[in-house]
């Protein structure tokens, strides 16, 4: 599938994604690319985020591909439960492990715990290790239980502009391999 001919639905993470961050990046390369827009990007609230996500999935006329990040990744597992036989793929990048989401006390507790249920669509969900809010593992063990491709993106950090991914033109590149087989 190529990106025009989906709905691409980037879903940021606490505090947004910055104009140079590679999701804002990416939304304003790609045509079809929209954000989820949180109601609260600082004080997140699962059912808002969820809703949020899945107002949006079910909104769209075409085939929807989730490009999260963070926390986001966490909101759309959450929202997948719910409007999943709508969402054609999701690419996945440096969700924060449980350990981290409970010691932000500005994140509300209902995103716990991080669902892990066989997603119905194809997932690739991306890691690093080095990643401040999730080791390797963690990522690499969610992805296989969620039934996602894992792809190691070795020490980047949380890729982030804070860790210099905010063009990231090797996630470009995978994200074009991963729509590539949807």
């Amino acid at each position: 599938m190529r990106a025009a001919d989906a709905d691409i639905l980037i879903v940021s993470g606490w505090s947004d994604s910055g104009p140079e961050h590679w999701q804002s990046r990416w939304q304003a390369k790609l045509s079809t690319a929209r954000r989820a827009i949180q109601r609260d990007f600082e004080k997140p609230i699962r059912a808002e985020w969820e809703e949020t996500i899945a107002r949006d999935v079910l909104a769209s006329a075409r085939p929807v591909v989730i490009v999260a990040h963070s926390l986001g990744v966490i909101a759309a597992l959450h929202a997948a439960q719910r409007v999943g036989k709508r969402i054609a793929g999701a690419f996945l990048v440096a969700p924060p492990s449980e350990a981290v989401i409970r010691e932000l006390p500005s994140v509300d507790s209902a995103f716990l715990p991080i669902p892990r249920a066989r997603l119905p669509f194809p997932a690739a969900m991306v890691g690093s290790s080095d990643d401040p809010y999730a080791d390797l593992l963690f990522a690499r063990h969610l992805a296989q239980d969620i039934g996602a491709e894992f792809i190691d993106a070795g020490a980047a950090g949380h890729i982030n502009v804070d860790s210099g991914h905010g063009p990231w033109p090797e996630g470009s590149l995978a994200f074009a391999n991963f729509m590539a087989k949807l």
